[in-house]
């Protein structure tokens, strides 16, 4: 659905966005990772034909991105969740789909449909007939995100969408995201929000400036641990811990935390090491519940590839 090679875009001596290669699947959500002033955005906004690029090659479905004879029928591929809203504050909620909807030639019927079950969908339909100059942060961020689905596009853009949302709001988007997974679309998510990356995302791409890595969330996690990257074992106790059970676990490892009955031990390779941590335990009188190995998490790939993509 989605394809660059070498993606570049400057504003003058400013490399925005540094030859940047992805492929986005048919039907996939793929997650764009990144600190502000990555080019997460400038990405965006290139491939929904809203600025040029520089150099490089970028198509969405069978058109190139670029080409002026193709960007008319790139824009009713798909969608944009805008980072900023751009509603029209003097119109009411379903006037602004009813707006937007009429642009993109949507019969009656059809608009009428969709502007109902979008706004229903995003808790917003007992308000269709209230100004959107009088909606909070939030309410406009999910009349955007109707706004942007209401001529049911193969592909939709959506920078930062929880960005202004409470959590109950939030999770209405995350789940109204999956929904529309269901249904074979694309979708393409700038986020900073980790958690929500690895709960909705089917890949990953982790950009600052360059495109730094790609890969599911559990690839990108296994990829570090076994690079050299932190792991952990995770032993549950019947007790607290006594001195004696640290004092054992201190010979194995210069690494322990306590929290309650609750102990993380670093080690290098935990397949290996944990009968030697059971043992240990045992020796010193600790009673076990549980033990499991815990690799690293998606936050510690994010920020150890961003600090390395910064140096």
């Amino acid at each position: 659905m989605i394809e660059t090679k070498n993606l570049t875009k400057k504003f003058g001596d400013l490399t925005a966005v540094d030859s940047v290669t992805i492929n986005v699947n048919d039907g996939e959500v793929f997650g764009f990772l990144g600190p502000n002033g990555a080019g997460k955005t400038t990405t965006v906004r290139i491939l929904c034909c809203l600025i040029s690029k520089t150099s490089g090659e970028a198509r969405i479905a069978d058109y190139d991105v670029g080409k002026e004879a193709d960007a008319l029928k790139i824009r009713k591929l798909i969608g944009l969740v805008p980072d900023n809203v751009g509603l029209y504050d003097d119109l009411t909620a379903y006037d602004n789909l009813d707006f937007y909807g009429k642009l993109y030639d949507c019969p009656d019927a059809q608009r009428k449909e969709n502007i109902q079950r979008f706004l229903t969908m995003m808790g917003l339909w007992e308000k269709r007939d209230a100004v959107a100059g009088t909606f909070s942060k939030g309410m406009k961020q999910k009349l955007a995100i109707a706004r942007a689905l209401i001529h049911e596009p193969k592909l939709l853009f959506m920078d930062e969408p929880t960005a202004n949302l409470d959590p109950e709001s939030s999770k209405t988007v995350r789940d109204f995201i999956l929904e529309l997974k269901k249904e074979k679309r694309t979708i393409f998510l700038n986020t900073h929000n980790l958690d929500e990356a690895q709960r909705i995302c089917d890949r990953i791409g982790i950009l600052s400036t360059k495109l730094i890595a790609t890969g599911t969330p559990q690839e990108l996690e296994r990829a570090l641990s076994s690079g050299g990257g932190t792991r952990r074992t995770v032993v549950l106790l019947q007790e607290q811990a006594t001195d004696a059970v640290l004092a054992g676990l201190g010979r194995l490892s210069g690494n322990v935390t306590t929290e309650g009955n609750k102990l993380t031990i670093e080690l290098k390779d935990p397949e290996k090491e944990n009968a030697a941590v059971i043992e240990a335990i045992a020796k010193a009188g600790g009673h076990i519940q549980s033990v499991t190995i815990a690799g690293a998490s998606l936050e510690d790939v994010y920020l150890k590839l961003v600090k390395e993509g910064e140096s």
